[in-house]
């Protein structure tokens, strides 16, 4: 699960991966797994309080995007379904040790060093031309 975190000058928040984790130090939306008890949705509402400190409403996320491809040891295959997210509670904030925020236009973005499905991520949100409103 991810988010894209959009503000109102139409600026889409990046997390930097902590340089011990798998693709540390690249760029990517801020998410994480489902658990097994969880539902999508609860999972990353869950994960975007524990990594950046906010609060989301669940009905206010909007399905934008889906990518899959090899898990980082090639052993499993990795979905990333990505929600836009327009509205949160609080100032979001890397919580977790050695993780960064920024906030990015599209050419920005586009020159990040990202994990291969955020690429593919960004890529269909600015072909579709999701990323030209403003929001937040």
């Amino acid at each position: 699960m991810a988010a894209a975190l959009r503000r109102r000058d139409g600026r889409w928040l990046m997390h930097r991966r902590p340089a011990h984790k798998d693709h540390g130090g690249l760029w990517e939306f801020p998410g994480g797994k489902v658990e097994t008890h969880e539902t999508p949705v609860s999972a990353l509402v869950r994960e975007l309080e524990e990594e950046l400190g906010i609060a989301i409403r669940p009905g206010s996320m909007k399905p934008l995007a889906f990518a899959h491809g090899p898990s980082v040891d090639g052993a499993l295959l990795t979905v990333i379904l990505l929600y836009s997210v327009d509205e949160w509670s609080g100032d979001p904030r890397a919580l977790e040790e050695g993780a960064a925020i920024g906030w990015f236009a599209h050419d920005g973005m586009a020159a990040l060093d990202r994990p291969p499905l955020d690429v593919d991520l960004c890529e269909q949100i600015f072909a579709a031309g999701v990323a030209s409103g403003a929001s937040r």
